[in-house]
Formats: structure tokens, C-alpha cells, sequence
């Protein structure tokens, strides 16, 4: 049986949605659990608000889709997510991890170490391979052990179709 769900939606009417076939599973504290986010932008004419009071809560595991249409907050959500960008007010847990309480070089840690991202335009370094690029966090982080670093690359690519990619360059990628 597959269970889904609706969250509120953000300033521009963006819904985030999600579901999993965990049902019988003891609820355990969530994954992410955002409570009340506000992001509102300040700029020269008038401030902007693109998140209002989103409350999420979601649990490992459980398969999450964030939809809707250009400037709804779909990327300023997943920056907060990510510690990338911070919330102007309410509280965001990843993990287990109060994300508001943290410096900017424990954030960085944090995101080395807890999740993964793929920006929609790449973000990847042009002088290095495929697969260097995705090794080159575990680099940084050196919580993988130098000689399983390769083949951790290679396997996370294959899990998302491009492994047959690995030694190209991110200029030979295509943008689809």
C-alpha cells in the first residue's frame, strides 16, 4: 500500500509532497523535520518572501517529490535543507542536527559528511573527470579510505545511469 501526503505550501504555491510504503513501521524521530521556515530575501526595493511558515516532517527512507512551477521556493527549500542558506525564522533538525545553531565551517562539514547534492547546472569543476568530481567531496571529508574512493564514485554514478560517463569531461555532459 502506498501512503502519500501534502505539506503546506510555500509564498508562491509550491506543494511538497512525499510517500512511502512504510506503513507498520514505528515512527522514529524524522529525518528532516522543519518547523514554521520563513525565508524572506531583502532586497533594494522591498523585501521578498519565498518561503512562508513550511512545516515538513519527513522519515528516513520515505520518498519525497518538492513540485511547482518557476519561483515557488523550490531551490531556496532544498538550500535550507542543505545548510546552503539559512532561514530567517523557524527550525530546521537534518538528522538529528539543529542546522540554525551551527557556524558556516561546521555547515560545511555537516554537508560533506550528511548529504549529496546535484545542482541543476552541475557545479562540477571542468578540469577534472566525472568521477573525480564525485570523488572529490570524499576527499575533503576523508571518511573514505583513499583506495575505496573509485569505486564508491563509480558505484554512485552507476545508481544514477551515468557510470558508462565516469572519465568524461563535465563539458562532454549533455544538460538533459
Amino acid at each position: 500500500m502506498h501512503r502519500s501526503r501534502s505539506a503546506e505550501s510555500t509564498a508562491s504555491g509550491q506543494t511538497v509532497a512525499g510517500g512511502s510504503g512504510g506503513e507498520g513501521h514505528p515512527l522514529a524521530e524524522p529525518m528532516i523535520d522543519l518547523r514554521q521556515i520563513v525565508k524572506t530575501y531583502e532586497s533594494a526595493s522591498q523585501p521578498f518572501t519565498a518561503l512562508r511558515g513550511v512545516s515538513l516532517q519527513i522519515q528516513g527512507g520515505e520518498f519525497v517529490a518538492v513540485v511547482g512551477k518557476s519561483g515557488s521556493g523550490k531551490t531556496t527549500l532544498l538550500n535550507i535543507l542543505a545548510g546552503i542558506d539559512r532561514p530567517t525564522s523557524g527550525s530546521i533538525s537534518v538528522a538529528g542536527t539543529q542546522l540554525p545553531f551551527l557556524s558556516e565551517s561546521q555547515l560545511a562539514e555537516w554537508r560533506g559528511r550528511t548529504i549529496g547534492l546535484v545542482f541543476q547546472f552541475f557545479q562540477l569543476l571542468p578540469t577534472l573527470t566525472i568521477a573525480e568530481n564525485v570523488m572529490l567531496p570524499m576527499d575533503f571529508v576523508e571518511v573514505i579510505p583513499a583506495a575505496e574512493r573509485r569505486p564508491k564514485a563509480l558505484d554512485l554514478l552507476e545508481r544514477v545511469g551515468i557510470a558508462d560517463q565516469a572519465n568524461k569531461m563535465p563539458a562532454a555532459l549533455s544538460g538533459g
